[in-house]
This record gives C-alpha cells, sequence and structure tokens, in this order.
C-alpha cells in the first residue's frame, strides 16, 4: 500500500514553496488587435479594478438582482476564497426575468441554428413565456 501522506523527516522548505505560488505579478496584455474590438474599451475600468477589487466587485454585483444581500464581499484565506457570503441569488431571475422589465425586453436573448440551416430567434420575451409554459406543464 502507497502512503501519500510527507514523512516526518520531509524538507519543509518545498512545502513553503507552494506559498508563493499564491501570489501572481506577471501581466498579460492583450494583443493590439482584440483591444481594437473590445466592448470596453477604457482602461479606467481595469484601473478601478486595480486600484479596489472589493469595491469593484461589489459595485459590478449590484448590477445583478439579489434575493438576499450579501454580508461580505470576499473572503480570503489562502489558497481559498469565498464570494458575496450569506448572498442568494436566482440564476433564471438575473438571466431572463429582470429583462422582460426593461429595453431588453424585445432583444435576442437567444439565437438557435439547426441542422439543415433552420434558425431560430427567440427575445428575453419569448424566453420568459416559454421557461413559464415549461414550468406550468411540471
Amino acid at each position: 500500500m502507497w502512503c501519500l501522506a510527507p514523512s516526518p523527516s520531509a524538507n519543509l522548505h518545498a512545502m513553503s514553496d507552494i506559498d508563493v505560488l499564491l501570489q501572481e505579478h506577471r501581466k498579460f496584455p492583450p494583443p493590439e488587435a482584440f483591444r481594437a474590438k473590445a466592448l470596453v474599451a477604457s482602461p479606467r475600468l481595469a484601473e478601478d479594478a486595480a486600484m479596489d477589487p472589493l469595491n469593484f466587485w461589489a459595485r459590478e454585483a449590484g448590477e445583478l438582482t439579489w434575493s438576499k444581500p450579501w454580508d461580505t464581499v470576499m473572503n480570503w484565506t489562502p489558497p481559498h476564497a469565498t464570494w458575496f457570503e450569506g448572498g442568494e441569488l436566482n440564476a433564471s431571475v438575473n438571466c431572463v426575468d429582470r429583462h422582460i422589465h426593461g429595453p431588453r425586453r424585445n432583444k435576442a436573448a437567444l439565437i438557435w441554428e439547426g441542422e439543415p440551416g433552420d434558425r431560430r430567434t427567440f427575445t428575453y420575451w419569448d424566453v420568459y413565456r416559454e421557461v413559464n409554459l415549461a414550468a406550468n406543464m411540471l
């Protein structure tokens, strides 16, 4: 039988090397062609995220519809992070329901293409209606 636990005489220095992996300082800028097509071209978004990441993500999460607001934005206990502890949200509400009350109601939410080239576009209202029909059948 094999034992994967370190022996008492294991090199403790090797274990501390793992801590080094918890910090990353390299940057990987996107290619210029990709950057030119980006929906958000402002570098301010990246600057905001870098300067105060917790406030940035709290602000971004505030754009979603929460059934119960979070207590803590992030709890970081290396190597684990938990986000928006105590908060509850419904994926269906955020993907479909919240859009039917605003200007996206009649915008394409889903575009389906079949094998022979047939195509059907569902607006947010169409998806909402179809989901409710399926739920009523259940």
